[in-house]
């Protein structure tokens, strides 16, 4: 898997972002069984940066925690089948690698959302990363099966990490 790592706000973590977000990814393609190596992008930065995307993207005015961008669209969650007769556009020419989509996170919401959940920075952007791989393999949670169905990816995924509340 590839992971495009891109940190431009100065705040730090109490954690190297990068490789926990490249471990995360790759669980999560693991436990979604994807049949090809991946490529995602990753951009950390802040609120005022991810207020200003979000207003230009959803037309929704505030920051947010994460951003996710796909660049596949599943018919079904998690399934890839499709790909091989309608996915030739979604690989890397280069390195043959599926490009997923990007993922953009607020560093201040992360610490924000850590504190107010009353667990770990570190858990808390691993939980980001998780969701956000979640929408690039096609799950939303728009209504509330989808919602409880998300929910329990993220916990088991996280749970098998070992990455605990």
């Amino acid at each position: 898997m590839t992971l495009d790592f891109e940190d431009e706000y100065e705040l730090s973590l109490p954690f190297d972002p990068e490789e926990l977000a490249l471990q995360v990814a790759e669980h999560c393609l693991d436990y979604e069984g994807c049949p090809y190596e991946a490529e995602v992008s990753l951009l950390l930065t802040s609120d005022e940066e991810i207020h200003k995307m979000n207003r230009e993207y959803r037309e929704i005015d505030r920051a947010t925690d994460v951003l996710s961008f796909p660049m596949v669209e599943c018919e079904t969650p998690g399934e890839f089948g499709f790909l091989e007769e309608d996915g030739g556009d979604s690989f890397h020419p280069d390195t043959g690698e599926l490009l997923l989509g990007d993922i953009v996170i607020s560093k201040d919401k992360v610490l924000e959302q850590a504190a107010a959940y009353g667990h770990s920075p570190k858990r808390e952007f691993a939980f980001l990363v998780a969701h956000s791989m979640l929408h690039l393999m096609g799950y939303d949670h728009m209504e509330p099966e989808e919602a409880r169905e998300m929910e329990r990816r993220q916990s088991e995924i996280l749970a098998q990490m070992n990455i605990l509340r």
